[in-house]
């Protein structure tokens, strides 16, 4: 893993996110190395290597932290806030203790080391802190995303965080048709988050080589994805399973044209 050590104009970003001002990224690139993951756009301008195989560390993150801003902060969109490297650098921490407690923070990790943190999520008036669990396993995971935390360490992670009377979610991604078991998903998960989000896996963004993987390993699954009337019919179920879970959900992001973004349940 190459580590790329560097200071940065700025911490807080703009952003484009639906209900989000500004996003956080204290680390660019993710050990994490998922197959499937949208930010290897990244390396269409850092020329570090694949995907994977380098994190760029902003030294001076702490101290673009205690920068006050208006509204909505979300943590983090191009990489994960507590990948390997966050154990020994606690970078992730040292921002979270400098960050403005009146911001409405909202974290998203796959990764048990959150639990970490729970002091300083604490001292936040407003904060929610989210797992992303996809429940792959076996032949899945090793294809898909090898490096990352194991489903249940992810789950008990979620369980501790709840324990602890923070405000907690899933992220259900990717979903992937066939391979993802959302109902078993919800039914692992229920009474540990307070809402969840689904989102079908981004063909486009994950890439021609990850498609290329789908396509020669999970033909059913590709085929889904790429058919519109299958892919509707697909959507069309999962929906109704969702609903029948009685669960609270911000909807399903399917990165389609012909179905809406945004499918209320």
């Amino acid at each position: 893993m190459r580590v790329i050590r560097r200071r940065a104009r700025q911490l807080y970003t703009r952003s484009r996110i639906p209900g989000v001002d500004y996003t956080v990224n204290q680390y660019a690139g993710c050990a994490f190395a998922c197959k499937y993951c949208y930010a290897k756009f990244l390396c269409r301008w850092k020329n570090y290597g694949p995907w994977g195989s380098w994190v760029e560390v902003k030294e001076n993150a702490p101290d673009l932290a205690r920068r006050h801003v208006e509204g909505s902060v979300a943590m983090s969109t191009v990489s994960d806030p507590y990948q390997p490297i966050e154990a020994e650098l606690k970078l992730t921490r040292k921002v979270l203790r400098y960050m403005d407690k009146r911001n409405r923070l909202s974290i998203l990790t796959r990764s048990p080391l959150v639990t970490r943190d729970i002091d300083l999520f604490k001292e936040f008036r407003s904060i929610e802190v989210g797992l992303t669990i996809n429940g792959f396993t076996g032949r899945e995971k090793r294809l898909f995303e090898p490096l990352t935390p194991v489903h249940e360490a992810r789950v008990n992670a979620l369980g501790e965080l709840k324990e602890a009377g923070l405000k907690t979610y899933v992220f259900v991604s990717p979903i992937i048709p066939g391979i993802t078991d959302v109902s078993a998903i919800i039914e692992n998960t229920k009474g540990l988050a307070d809402h969840y989000f689904f989102e079908i896996i981004n063909l486009r963004a994950a890439g021609r080589e990850f498609q290329e993987l789908l396509r020669d390993e999970y033909p059913k699954s590709y085929t889904i994805l790429k058919d519109d009337g299958k892919f509707a019919g697909f959507i069309k179920k999962m929906k109704g399973e969702i609903g029948k879970s009685g669960v609270k959900t911000d909807g399903i992001e399917t990165h389609r044209r012909l179905i809406p973004l945004q499918l209320s349940l």
